[in-house]
């Protein structure tokens, strides 16, 4: 039974877990050198279309996987797979392919809304994390996790002057290592369900 009061404990975990996943701490390095190509980034235009994105595949995303017909707890197991991936690219720095050529002057939509913050990842996640967490808990950290990427769009220079490319590596590889047990504990918990 869905509940509208939040839960603290949830709150702060869903939080962390969208934060490794959106990783705006190391997606830095990929925002100064669209900002040094006199690329565009407008912070608050490319949050409001990531609230929407995200927002939509929250409410509406479960509704389009009945339409397939795949239940919540499929999603979550293969959820869990793509966040594992992810965790991997951040604690061994390889890629699996999502670098790519962006040729468009205005940066704020492609790919800085999409698909680096409100990505692949981030939607699987939120649809995932649907199936362990009230609704309520999930939109707050939602919120909490944009406007902590509004800062970093926003004070991006100063952020990296800050932490320094050790400082930015360290951070990707803590959090991938956090993802990793996410991923783990998102996939069991599931796999149970099914299996059962």
């Amino acid at each position: 039974m869905n509940t509208i009061i939040p839960n603290f404990v949830d709150v702060i975990t869903i939080t962390l877990i969208l934060f490794a996943v959106i990783d705006i701490i190391g997606s830095i390095p990929i925002i100064l050198s669209l900002k040094s190509k006199s690329g565009i980034i407008q912070p608050a235009k490319a949050i409001f279309i990531c609230l929407i994105i995200m927002l939509i595949f929250l409410f509406v995303g479960e509704s389009i996987l009945h339409l397939i017909g795949i239940d919540i707890n499929s999603f979550a197991v293969a959820g869990a797979f793509i966040i594992f991936f992810l965790a991997i690219e951040m604690i061994f720095g390889i890629s699996f392919g999502k670098e790519q050529e962006v040729k468009n002057t205005n940066y704020t939509i492609v790919p800085i809304s999409f698909p680096i913050i409100a990505g692949p990842g981030s939607i699987t996640s939120i649809l995932s994390l649907r199936a362990e967490y009230e609704i309520v808990n999930i939109v707050i950290a939602i919120i909490i996790n944009l406007i902590l990427v509004y800062f970093v769009l926003r004070f991006s220079k100063y952020i990296e002057r800050l932490l320094g490319k050790s400082g930015i590596e360290i951070t990707k590889k803590i959090f991938g290592i956090i993802l990793l047990a996410i991923a783990i504990k998102l996939f069991t918990s599931n796999i149970n369900q099914l299996l059962n």
